[in-house]
């Protein structure tokens, strides 16, 4: 096999990440745009050592999965990579790729993944542009000739930003404006919000107030924010019925708290909630949504929550959490707070995570210090992509 050769190939299964994988000689094969048990023929574009891409020129035999494609820049842009497959086997596929993980690098098999499905489009709250200088006259902004500048969404290659007139995921606030917004003149890159009647965006109006299960909470376009309320309010329902069952009479906490989402929830339920999280401004306003509840924040790096935090509660068990939930960026817990939750952890640990390989790999260590997975669940936030969500409960083995 070398780059350039053009092979007839069964594709087997979508890999993480979204190609579909195929095998040449037991090679593993990667396809973009392919889709499970279908023959395709394709060019070879990148030849390594243990595996290979390659480009789709022709699907010979359609998947039974594949589907009809909505959006116009699909293909040029780099957000969906899914939407040619149909959704039911767009969930299929995340849980067995979730499954895979936890069988692979974390060594453990779940007995079931409850799945949560999504609006399969209009769903997208959260969204951002890349601004560039647009040198013809087809920009999308009306003032952009005169500015100079223009934005748009990152193409599939990374490389450069492509000027989109839609985007049929986003939910319908966004997608009216999606061609007029304000954008900071000194940034290359800017977030918006919409959820309801309520826009937010850096450059324009940036923070406001949003509804969340009928609770107000205050937001800024320019923190993180999860980008599917309509899911973040099924995780959060799914989170009130786990801590419902913990020990309510000890505090809680929240760990990469960001602005206090989940706290606000669930923090009416026990006498005192232990906030953490690295972003100082996601604390700020995270003080400002948790007023009236009893509440103590940490504003350091995940690397020194241990000292600060775990080494007093070893010596005051009776101040120690009886419930966490953690939800880290996609690397996954820092190796000293793993360490800590496996030494000192609670009784019940509800791990929310975005990388299924960063997530098996933190069970894992998990599980080895003495915790047991009680439950999985797969959360689908991002419909048309390869993104997965989920929720993995842990409970320390000496109180099951």
């Amino acid at each position: 096999m070398s780059v350039g050769d053009i092979h007839k190939l069964h594709l087997e299964s979508i890999a993480q990440g979204g190609e579909a994988l195929g095998r040449i000689e037991g090679k593993p094969v990667f396809v973009e745009g392919g889709a499970p048990n279908e023959a395709v023929l394709c060019r070879i574009t990148e030849d390594r050592n243990t595996w290979a891409r390659a480009e789709l020129l022709e699907v010979i035999e359609p998947s039974s999965a594949r589907t009809e494609v909505t959006c116009a820049f699909y293909g040029k842009c780099g957000g969906c990579n899914l939407q040619h497959i149909d959704y039911n086997a767009q969930l299929e596929i995340k849980a067995s790729i979730l499954k895979d993980s936890f069988q692979r690098i974390g060594g453990i098999n779940p007995a079931k993944i409850d799945v949560f499905s999504s609006p399969q489009f209009e769903y997208r709250n959260r969204m951002q542009f890349h601004c560039f200088r647009e040198h013809r006259n087809n920009s999308p902004r009306k003032d952009a000739g005169l500015r100079g500048l223009a934005y748009g969404l990152r193409s599939r290659a990374k490389s450069d930003i492509i000027a989109i007139t839609d985007c049929p995921i986003a939910v319908l606030g966004i997608r009216k404006q999606i061609n007029s917004f304000l954008f900071p003149p000194d940034k290359d890159r800017f977030t918006v919000f919409s959820k309801d009647d309520i826009l937010l965006n850096e450059g324009g109006q940036q923070r406001g107030k949003i509804k969340l299960l009928e609770k107000e909470i205050t937001m800024d376009a320019g923190l993180f924010f999860q980008s599917n309320c309509f899911m973040l309010e099924k995780l959060i329902a799914e989170l009130q019925e786990i801590a419902g069952k913990a020990d309510r009479s000890r505090p809680m906490a929240d760990f990469y708290c960001g602005v206090g989402t989940f706290a606000l929830f669930l923090g009416d339920m026990f006498p005192k909630i232990i906030l953490a999280e690295e972003n100082k401004s996601a604390v700020s306003l995270a003080r400002e949504n948790l007023r009236g509840i009893n509440a103590d924040f940490l504003a350091l790096r995940d690397t020194d929550w241990p000292a600060h935090l775990f080494h007093k509660w070893s010596s005051k068990p009776e101040t120690s959490p009886g419930f966490i939930i953690v939800d880290p960026p996609r690397a996954g817990l820092s190796p000293k707070l793993a360490a800590a939750l496996t030494k000192d952890g609670p009784p019940v640990l509800a791990y929310v995570s975005c990388d299924p390989a960063s997530l098996a790999r933190d069970s894992k260590i998990l599980t080895n210090g003495g915790y047991k997975l009680k439950e999985l669940k797969l959360f689908d936030f991002y419909p048309q992509t390869a993104h997965i969500e989920s929720l993995a409960v842990f409970e320390r083995i000496e109180f099951i």
